[in-house]
């Protein structure tokens, strides 16, 4: 594939991908606004209790291996089923587990209910298993359409039915519902929309092959897993289930918006950076511009979202969840450098230095769980205020190793990110400032909404116009 055609299906696949992640994102925050409606912080955070170990076991399946399809740079269809049964063989694995695990995640929480919970909601492990082995299919194809129209589907089906359960009463099972109604429903939607299908083969010297590169980016997956969300673990055992519960709904708004670029371009550019490894000038081009249109995006978003965390609460969910305000404008300011770890560490990737992904991960929660260490102690406020300082050291670490792999290290990336911070910086300070208006909720999000934009495209146009222009022309040519 040429370079030139290699773009066109890199638009194509971010097109698709992103509005497959806004789509879903958005109806599954829909769903998550009437469940919260329906149900108490108290209630919303005993789901986030089990979360934790759901994710991890998620992880040690899904991890490492699917990616290693679509780093690799020979695939076949022995490749595929053999880690399709692999996988199955660790969600069983990690479903015993689970389920052992459970009296114990029960007693550590002191919530009875936990242990149903975490056996029912451990089910879904074995679709999720499919699920990664189609994901990567569509990866390395770059045939995210399908995997938009699948997506779309699943997130229906599932937030239909959450909501049908919680108005007769479900209650937090209604949740648990809809994200293992999720999985199945992706699973059978891919398997109508992409060709691949599961066969008896299973090759153990593909697996070795597969292992040598995916057994690090596992390993960095369930470290990077669990310390995701160790805060929350944190916060379950020592304060309370709705202090669990406003922080999570806190994250959620800023994580929604992030991780929808974010898995967008994880997933498509990992594929084409792939394809460029052996080029290293061509590979440095498409980063710097993946860095820099990422940021475009999301610092604006991050830091409008901050400004405006007070109405948006009050109107989306009700005085019940101000306590979540707080929680919402540290993690945004939080989740604005998200990016720029995905695009660090996937051209790590894939320059196939699992390797060295794996050192850098080792390093940052070290340095993460000294941080965790000296703030835990000090209040819930003081350590979320380290958990973001942290946050940005590890911009530092995850950059620096690409100043010797592709020429652009942190030095360069920050002097790139510059305009577009301190641009998002003052726009979100004169958006904050509406609120001394006191003009009514809805009037005055509106208004800030509004002049974020406007303040936003204006200031874009005079001080980082190149970024303004390439997002005009890339929108233009979609």
């Amino acid at each position: 594939m040429n370079e030139t055609n290699l773009k066109g299906k890199v638009l194509s696949g971010l097109f698709w991908k992103f509005l497959e992640q806004c789509g879903a994102q958005g109806i599954q925050f829909i769903v998550a606004l009437v469940l919260a409606r329906l149900m108490t912080p108290t209630e919303y955070g005993t789901i986030g209790l089990i979360t934790v170990f759901i994710t991890i076991a998620n992880t040690f399946v899904q991890s490492g291996f699917s990616m290693a399809l679509v780093q690799g740079k020979h695939v076949d269809d022995e490749d595929y089923s053999s880690v399709l049964w692999l996988s199955l063989g660790l969600a069983g694995i990690a479903y015993i587990a689970l389920y052992a695990a459970a009296p114990a995640i029960a007693a550590f929480y002191r919530t009875d209910v936990l242990i149903q919970l975490v056996r029912v909601m451990g089910i879904m492990l074995f679709p999720g298993a499919v699920v990664s082995i189609q994901t990567a299919f569509v990866a390395r194809n770059l045939a995210f359409k399908k995997m938009f129209q699948s997506t779309m589907g699943a997130v229906v089906v599932s937030g239909v039915l959450a909501i049908l359960y919680a108005l007769r009463g479900g209650g937090i099972w209604a949740m648990a519902l809809q994200q293992i109604a999720y999985y199945f429903s992706l699973m059978l939607f891919l398997f109508f929309e992409v060709p691949w299908r599961p066969h008896l083969l299973f090759s153990r010297k593909n697996i070795r092959q597969l292992f040598s590169f995916g057994w690090k980016i596992l390993v960095s997956g369930l470290l990077d897993t669990i310390w995701q969300n160790i805060y929350a673990l944190v916060i379950g055992r020592k304060y309370t289930s709705a202090d669990l519960g406003a922080y999570n709904r806190g994250e959620q708004f800023p994580k929604i918006i992030v991780t929808n670029l974010s898995q967008a371009v994880q997933s498509v550019m990992l594929p084409a950076y792939s394809k460029l490894q052996d080029d290293t000038e061509a590979l440095r081009s498409m980063a710097r511009r993946s860095m820099k249109l990422s940021a475009f995006l999301i610092f604006p978003m991050m830091a409008g979202l901050s400004a405006v965390a007070e109405p948006l609460i009050r109107l989306l969910l009700g005085e019940k969840w101000m306590g979540a305000v707080p929680y919402l404008v540290i993690m945004a300011v939080s989740y604005a450098v998200y990016p720029v770890h995905i695009i660090n560490l996937q051209i790590i990737n894939a320059k196939g230095r699992s390797d060295l992904f794996l050192k850098l991960e080792i390093i940052k929660k070290i340095l993460g769980i000294a941080i965790l260490a000296i703030s835990i102690s000090q209040g819930i406020w003081i350590m979320m205020l380290w958990k973001l300082v942290d946050e940005y050291l590890c911009t530092f670490i995850n950059a620096w190793p690409n100043r010797r792999l592709i020429g652009y290290g942190p030095g360069r990336q920050y002097l790139d990110l510059l305009p577009t911070a301190a641009i998002s910086a003052v726009m979100g300070v004169m958006v904050w400032r509406i609120e001394a208006l006191a003009l009514g909720t809805v009037t005055t999000l509106l208004l800030q909404i509004i002049a974020g934009v406007v303040v936003y495209a204006v200031l874009s146009w005079l001080f980082n116009r190149e970024c303004l222009i390439y997002l005009l022309k890339l929108v233009g040519k979609g």
